[in-house]
């Protein structure tokens, strides 16, 4: 197991020679023997351990276990107690998600302070196996069935070509002592059932299952390979463009495809949506239509879908103008110039009688019920009922500040400025102020 470790990482892992690594170590055999292996082969490691008190007496006893295997092979060991219960209820989490969030945000914090090249973890091909299980369970995409990454970043799983029973013949042909889990017996998650129930039944159908298991995953992963590189020079034909903080995707160029629900999943699948029906419906929907992810949104507007993220509501914010101001960046970039001069306005910039300003002037977002004088129509107009009739859509309304003295609206910043304030030939004092 041993040279075949090494010829492994001299053909594939090369990378890891002469570098910093920490070993995230359980006690339990497949990270122990990961730990002798890679202190045979004379790397410069470091052990990481956590301490879940999810086991009473146990964890402390894995805790000293560990300990003692960084004294025995003069390792430096890095050692941190959890009180996972409690975090998983507070974030509403399952207990091993939980778990896994509080001991990989931890092995950050230990890379990033100690200068660690990379984090290794001890899984094997069985792991593989039952994470492709549960995912093909749960309903998944292609990546789904790709199997555990050998190389994500900076997290690296060396053993991956070998199975359990490979790892744990080796620690007893070589008399290394580890740890047992018992929960690891129970049924009462689901990767110890689809271990304990639905593998050995699988093995029986085909004794070489782990192998047969491994081509599969290679041709999964060559697949992915190909549709990655595919939708990589799709974005490239102009499909996909980047508007300061928003993505825009062309509806039509992906209606050309012959199958644009699978490009719409590709195009957006790092983003959280779920409800993918939903998605492609916006294909063919209303301008205005929205699909919501935990942290994006997509907008149908008109031949376009906006991708943005879902930011923190700044509508009850207010800023401050007072009356010399020359300039301001936050939170939209204005300048104020004096001037006697009225030449052709714009969206981007107003003139405006000062005499009818009351400072300080206020910026802040449209509310539900402003109204003002458009320039150029006759009578008030809700903001609200302007924005439908110039067909706004709903993120450009969150995006527009409103430039107001007291609770007049003076500016729709950037679309419409109000007749009341606009300055005439005859006006003496006069403000020029620009969106920049």
């Amino acid at each position: 197991m041993l040279e075949k470790l090494e010829q492994h990482i001299n053909q594939k892992l090369s990378f890891l020679k002469d570098k910093k690594l920490l070993i995230a170590i359980s006690g339990g055999v497949d990270s122990v023997v990961l730990t002798h292996l890679l202190h045979a082969l004379n790397f410069d490691i470091s052990l990481a351990h956590c301490n879940f008190n999810l086991r009473a007496t146990e964890s402390d006893k894995d805790e000293e276990f560990v300990k003692k295997i960084g004294e025995n092979l003069h390792l430096k060991t890095f050692i941190t107690s959890f009180e996972t219960k409690k975090y998983a209820e507070k974030n509403q989490l399952s207990t091993q998600v939980a778990a896994r969030n509080l001991r990989y945000n931890w092995f950050q914090e230990i890379i990033q302070k100690h200068h660690f090249d990379f984090l290794l973890t001890a899984h094997h091909a069985d792991d593989n196996l039952e994470t492709f299980i549960i995912n093909l369970t749960r309903g998944t995409g292609l990546e789904g069935l790709t199997g555990i990454p050998e190389v994500n970043q900076h997290i690296v799983r060396p053993l991956l070509i070998f199975s359990h029973d490979e790892i744990e013949k080796y620690a007893v042909q070589h008399h290394i002592k580890w740890r047992e889990d018992l929960s690891n017996a129970s049924s009462k998650y689901v990767r110890n059932k689809i271990r304990h129930e639905v593998i050995p039944i699988l093995k029986e159908i085909n004794p070489s299952l782990l192998e047969s298991f491994q081509k599969t995953s290679d041709h999964l992963q060559e697949s992915q390979q190909l549709i990655d590189e595919s939708i990589s020079d799709f974005k490239k034909k102009g499909v996909v463009t980047q508007e300061n903080e928003t993505l825009k995707i062309d509806i039509a160029k992906i209606i050309e495809t012959k199958n644009s629900k699978a490009y719409l999943y590709q195009l957006l699948k790092e983003f959280g949506f779920t409800e993918w029906n939903d998605v492609t419906h916006l294909l063919k929907a209303q301008s205005g239509k929205e699909v919501f992810s935990k942290t994006h949104r997509l907008l149908k507007n008109r031949d376009s879908l906006l991708l943005t993220e879902i930011k923190k509501e700044v509508s009850t914010l207010a800023y401050q103008i007072a009356e010399n101001t020359s300039e301001i960046t936050t939170p939209i970039h204005l300048t104020f110039d004096k001037t006697t001069d009225i030449t052709s306005g714009s969206n981007n910039a107003i003139f405006v009688d000062i005499e009818k300003l009351v400072f300080p002037l206020t910026l802040r977002k449209w509310q539900h019920g402003d109204y003002f004088y458009p320039a150029g129509m006759q009578g008030k107009k809700k903001v609200s009922k302007y924005f439908k009739d110039e067909k706004i859509s709903s993120l450009e309304k969150e995006n527009t500040w409103l430039l107001c003295s007291n609770d007049a609206i003076v500016w729709v910043v950037g679309k419409r400025q109000d007749d009341r304030f606009l300055a005439k030939k005859n006006t003496v004092a006069i403000l020029h102020i620009k969106f920049c």
